[in-house]
């Protein structure tokens, strides 16, 4: 009767510790995403004005001061540009400075690949986007 409860108790110890595996490694994977949506967000916040390149940056998911995962965002795809609207008529007088441009609607690819350091996991996301741009940002970004 012992050895029976005895294997009871090592296999319950050992479904659990597998279990708790499991909710660790979901855990670092799900952080991971986010840090890299956190890193997608930061490259979006830059202006398209120039030509866009490899980005690293170091993510704080649970705000302690220290950088829990290093994400490196590719460079960003331009996939597809559509006008979102036309020029309105302007007098021909007018500067082209002061004529009105288009808006391009622009769907863009990103890709990130997050380390971390301490568990040694690396995810990969791509993510599309969609941005308004205007002429000026799509003839400087998106050719």
């Amino acid at each position: 009767m012992i050895v029976l409860i005895t294997l009871v108790v090592v296999s319950a110890f050992t479904l659990s510790s597998s279990n708790l595996k499991s909710v660790g490694n979901m855990q670092v994977r799900e952080e991971a995403v986010a840090a890299a949506n956190n890193a997608v967000d930061q490259a979006l916040s830059a202006p398209f004005t120039n030509a866009l390149g490899t980005q690293t940056f170091a993510v704080d998911i649970n705000h302690d001061g220290t950088a829990d995962y290093s994400v490196q965002v590719g460079t960003p795809t331009c996939l597809r540009a559509a006008t979102a609207s036309d020029p309105a008529p302007s007098d021909v007088e007018l500067p082209v400075a002061l004529q009105s441009a288009s808006t391009w609607n622009t769907d863009w690819d990103f890709d990130a690949t997050v380390k971390d350091a301490a568990s040694g996991a690396t995810v990969r996301i791509r993510q599309g986007i969609r941005l308004l741009l205007s002429q000026i940002q799509k003839d400087s970004v998106c050719n």
